[in-house]
């Protein structure tokens, strides 16, 4: 079994530039996705608010990462919209986290993290929709890489945190009531967005707000700005070299286009199939209005989106619930976990995505993407299941939370490109899937903190296996709706050829 395959790689060196780039740019979506979490209580102490104000900071970053999810694909108009896009938004992120130490009230680093959520969730869309505009059938190794630099962000960003993170109250008031109380634990009780839960749990720390406050976060912040300056400088590199930048852009023609034309005179049909004009341009989710081939078969259309959109609803959901709640439901009973070692259960998650996502890199080559698919969501369905049967195992809860991170690492990046292969990558299905995946990730965090509020931490379990189910449900009736329409003549467009494991839809003659 050959670790690179040669047509591949050969894809990837005409087009290893943009591809880095794009890459570097999830880097700098990563490092924003973990750091509000470890840091969160001594912004508190900076912004000198209570715990209660300052948990609404993640529903702030949340609420404008699904907006600018939405909002992502109306900046990818032409390759210079999406670079110029990438550059502001890259940048934007340094500068929120260099100006995050001078917010000094909570409104205003609840602005700051607004801005940073709106740049995050544009880059989302345009990163992974440039991407699978220019490999097309290819995109899921490049995507599975894509998102391996996200995990590999949100493992960085805590580390880089925690050596100035305080180890005991950042404000000194009056007394001392406050010296032992143990401060990794809150951290973790607030790494989600704020529901009944967050707010119970910390309600019983009256932690000042008046007095004198010392903290050393700022230093982490501006490392982290300086760790991401590079990215915004390697988009604008890039502009450069294809003349972007300026009057001199007209002069020369797309990089798209040219990139398919290196992709296909690659590929093994590309003898026989010409290159189709442009007509990825200008894609949101207005333009899923038009049903192009599918104009026969609107209701086709329209499920593909919806039920694609709904996997992703319910996986990056759990991502974002799980994340969030762990460390909660293994402390509380019966579980009752030392505060030091539940600690460990998020990171080792996000060690599991990260891992999952690299090793699905090479595993690509070999396999496609449905089947990829309905081997991660069968894997999350089971690794639930156990979870809830074994709830009261320690052991078996650290295993697990790796397992469920292995299987639903490629569920995202397998999804984009499946969607849009059955698609023929017209470009708005992505932007469609990954606001989905946005206003999963938002809501799913608030029905699970609300159920294990008023139900007990086993319900955090049970939520998963039904989340889960719903998920497999959601991707079982997508592959019978495109079975259904796919069979069903479309005009001059021939799908009868076409199996499940393996949609060619490049090979379309219009």
């Amino acid at each position: 079994m050959r670790f690179v395959d040669p047509r591949i790689w050969s894809l990837f060196k005409s087009n290893w530039q943009h591809t880095l780039t794009y890459w570097s740019v999830f880097f700098s979506f990563g490092l924003c996705v973990a750091f509000l979490g470890p840091t969160i209580l001594d912004l508190r102490c900076q912004t000198q608010s209570s715990l209660q104000e300052i948990t609404w900071v993640f529903f702030s970053q949340q609420l404008f990462l699904f907006l600018g999810s939405s909002v992502g694909g109306f900046f990818s108009k032409t390759l210079k919209c999406s670079l110029s896009s990438l550059a502001v938004c890259t940048l934007a992120i340094s500068v929120v986290f260099a100006m995050i130490p001078l917010c000094h009230k909570v409104v205003a680093l609840a602005v700051a993290m607004a801005v940073a959520g709106l740049a995050m969730g544009i880059i989302d869309t345009i990163a992974n929709l440039q991407l699978v505009r220019i490999y097309q059938r290819d995109s899921t190794v490049f995507l599975q890489a894509l998102h391996f630099f996200v995990g590999l962000g949100a493992l960085v960003s805590p580390l880089i945190a925690d050596p100035f993170l305080s180890e005991t109250p950042c404000i000194m008031g009056n007394s001392t009531t406050n010296d032992s109380t143990p401060m990794d634990h809150i951290r973790q009780s607030l790494g989600g967005i704020p529901s009944d839960t967050t707010h119970t749990t910390v309600s019983q720390y009256p932690f000042h707000t008046e007095g004198e406050v010392v903290t050393n976060v700022s230093y982490a912040f501006w490392i982290m700005a300086l760790i991401n300056l590079p990215v915004p400088i390697a988009v604008l590199v890039l502009m450069y070299k294809e003349r972007l930048i300026g009057c001199v852009s007209s002069t020369r023609t797309r990089l798209l286009d040219r990139d398919e034309l290196a992709m296909r005179a690659r590929s093994s049909n590309a003898s026989t199939t010409p290159a189709p004009q442009d007509t990825t341009n200008g894609h949101s989710l207005l333009s899923c209005c038009h049903y192009g081939e599918f104009s026969g078969q609107p209701f086709g259309f329209v499920g593909i989106h919806v039920l694609g959109g709904l996997v992703l609803f319910f996986s990056d959901g759990i991502v974002g619930a799980y994340e969030g709640f762990v460390y909660t439901y293994a402390t509380a009973e019966p579980l009752s976990m030392p505060h030091k070692t539940a600690g460990y259960l998020t990171s080792i998650f996000w060690a599991g995505i990260t891992a999952g996502r690299l090793a699905a890199i090479p595993l690509s080559y070999h396999f496609n993407p449905s089947r990829q698919l309905t081997i991660t969501q069968v894997g999350v369905i089971c690794t639930f299941v156990l979870l809830l049967l074994f709830y009261s195992s320690v052991g078996f809860l650290f295993a697990g939370t790796l397992a469920l991170g292995l299987f639903i690492s490629g569920v995202y990046p397998c999804m984009l490109a499946y969607t849009e292969d059955l698609l023929n990558y017209k470009g708005c299905a992505t932007t469609f899937l990954v606001t989905s995946a946005s206003m999963g990730e938002m809501l799913l965090q608030l029905l699970v903190g609300t159920a294990m509020h008023s139900q007990g931490s086993y319900s955090f379990m049970v939520c998963g296996v039904i989340f889960s189910f719903l998920g497999l449900c959601s991707y079982l009736a997508l592959l019978f709706c495109w079975h259904v329409y796919s069979s069903q003549p479309t005009g001059d467009v021939e799908k009868s050829t076409k199996t499940e494991s393996s949609v060619d839809v490049n090979e379309v003659k219009r």
